[in-house]
């Protein structure tokens, strides 16, 4: 919620702030203007970028409003998959986690943790790498190697909506001005006529310049932000599965290499010790 938040104090500061200066708040409300911009920048956005990345970006608003579905108790669920999964192996021998790798959606393992098994990315990922690890083919630095450039082209998959939005962020101001530029065009016309009708023209053209700049740096430039910061997030479930799965190859026990996973992630989503012990013992 710190999404609202952030828009009403952005918003209500310059409403009171104008107000105070014994502006007339009507006077900013102009329907075909802000019609003109956000009509064009949504357009532009459209253009600009392929079905699939306006699709995830409309899918991560929910996600923008109220905050990253990346939080400590799912990465909790993804270090104790991988701990389920390496302890089995190391318990039964590799090729018993060939049924899980192969048909995850079917797995018993998998199914013990639901919010991971509805991230379809991130199981493709963690099963692929076990199916490669029981094939037997790959050192530790190859695997390595691999994982890194499937996560660099998963990262900037990520990032593409918030690449998009800061675009359109830069083109508003722009946008700002066409729709200063027509009401200054509309002005014209007015040439000669009262001069009330011609101030209020001009006021009206100026505020398309004004919402143009105060839409990009006070609402979408941080919203293209914010999906930047959920990207990352999500990014970190996927380097904290290398790191355990790396050092699980490199002779590290289950319990030790889920905590290389753990020392991966960021401090405000990490889990605690004292957590993953209890899990894992659970276990």
């Amino acid at each position: 919620m710190l999404f609202v938040l952030g828009l009403l104090i952005v918003f209500g500061s310059v409403s009171y702030g104008f107000v105070m200066a014994e502006g007339q708040l009507l006077t900013l409300w102009q329907p075909f203007e802000i019609l003109i911009i956000v009509g064009a920048a949504l357009g532009a956005f459209i253009l600009a970028n392929p079905w699939h990345v306006v699709l995830h970006t409309i899918k991560a608003m929910p996600q923008v409003i109220m905050g990253s579905k990346v939080n400590k108790d799912m990465h909790m669920d993804v270090l104790s998959l991988l701990y389920d999964i390496l302890n089995k192996a190391r318990r039964e021998g590799i090729m018993s986690i060939e049924a899980d790798v192969e048909k995850p959606e079917s797995s018993a393992i998998f199914a013990r943790y639901p919010t991971i098994k509805n991230n379809i990315e991130l199981i493709q990922f963690i099963a692929d790498y076990f199916r490669i690890i029981s094939a037997g083919n790959l050192t530790p630095y190859e695997l390595e190697s691999l994982m890194e450039q499937e996560i660099d082209a998963r990262l900037q998959e990520l990032e593409r909506p918030a690449i998009a939005v800061n675009r359109i962020a830069d083109a508003l101001p722009g946008f700002g001005i066409v729709a200063a530029v027509l009401g200054i065009v509309i002005t014209m016309g007015a040439i000669g006529g009262d001069i009330s009708t011609i101030g209020a023209h001009i006021a009206a053209a100026l505020v398309g310049t004004f919402s143009g700049v105060l839409l990009s740096y006070g609402m979408v430039g941080p919203i293209g932000s914010v999906l930047r910061q959920l990207a990352e997030d999500e990014i970190k479930m996927y380097e904290s599965t290398k790191a355990c799965i790396i050092a699980s190859l490199n002779g590290m026990a289950p319990p030790l290499a889920v905590e290389f996973g753990r020392k991966s992630l960021f401090t405000h989503n990490r889990p605690t010790f004292g957590d993953m012990e209890k899990r894992v013992r659970g276990r």
